[in-house]
């Protein structure tokens, strides 16, 4: 299991409907969960997004600061996940952010263990995908990037978005300095390839996710789902794209795992052969 942190650039180029759409598709393993962090210092979107309001602000990140004094934090987060599964599985899970941008500073202290929380929560199985937003990867929530398997910039393949990516894969690569492996989600709304976007900003394109402003907003906006939403080209692209980053996690893995003892004595007995 793995923790993903998805980082955005300037202007909105749909980190957290990204996120969405692989909490709502990432392969699960029966016992396991997936859990969606919102830990953008700018406020989160999915409760008057996708949930439509439906819930008032009393759970939430902002709540783990006050646990976190009180020495409650583990205890404490569990508590404030919501259920997005329409079956009420709690297989799949979101952490509501902060409602006002002004409870940033009192997060500050909260970003170091709730990190180390998630790598907890990792090593007994369950996968965690981190909003970072646009300022999340920076300051006091860096540590979030610094301690996930992988970062991934979300850009859009315009001119626009590919020259906001530049100015901040250049910013994440010299602050991770490769703690964390990191990839990019392409969202599919402009001209350049794939291939142009790892030319030009010198990164392996780990997915790519296609415009669809509809079925978008059902993510964003808890629109109404359009028929087949769920085998709709951007859910089937979002499915794709959680196994190309769960892909980018094991090559991480295998890379920083050290040899096996047992590797190294067959190559000395083939050798005295």
């Amino acid at each position: 299991m793995a923790v993903i942190a998805l980082a955005g650039g300037l202007g909105a180029p749909g980190v957290t409907t990204a996120a969405m759409a692989l909490l709502m598709t990432w392969p699960m393993v029966e016992g396991h969960r997936v859990v969606l962090a919102e830990a953008d210092p700018d406020g989160g979107a999915i409760l008057p997004g996708a949930l439509q309001g439906t819930l008032d602000n009393s759970r939430g990140l902002r709540n783990l600061a006050v646990a976190a004094r009180q020495g409650q934090l583990g205890e404490a987060f569990w508590r404030q996940l919501v259920d997005v599964t329409d079956a009420g599985t709690r297989d799949r899970l979101v952490l509501p952010g902060l409602y006002d941008p002004a409870h940033a500073s009192a997060m500050e202290p909260v970003w170091r263990p709730l990190s180390v929380l998630f790598a907890g929560i990792e090593e007994h199985g369950h996968d965690v995908l981190v909003d970072l937003g646009r300022r999340g990867a920076f300051g006091a929530s860096a540590v979030l990037a610094q301690r996930a398997d992988a970062v991934l910039l979300v850009a859009r393949n315009t001119l626009r978005g590919l020259q906001s990516a530049q100015v901040r894969l250049a910013a994440l690569r010299e602050q991770l300095d490769g703690s964390a492996e990191l990839g990019m989600l392409l969202v599919d709304e402009g001209p350049f390839s794939k291939e142009e976007v790892r030319k030009h900003l010198g990164i392996t394109v780990t997915a790519v996710l296609p415009w669809r402003p509809k079925e978008a907003a059902v993510l964003s906006d808890g629109a109404e789902q359009p028929r087949r939403f769920e085998s709709s080209e951007l859910m089937r692209s979002a499915r794709s794209a959680a196994v190309r980053v769960q892909e980018l996690v094991a090559i991480r893995r295998s890379r920083l795992a050290p040899p096996s003892s047992g590797g190294v004595q067959g190559r000395v007995v083939n050798g005295a052969r």
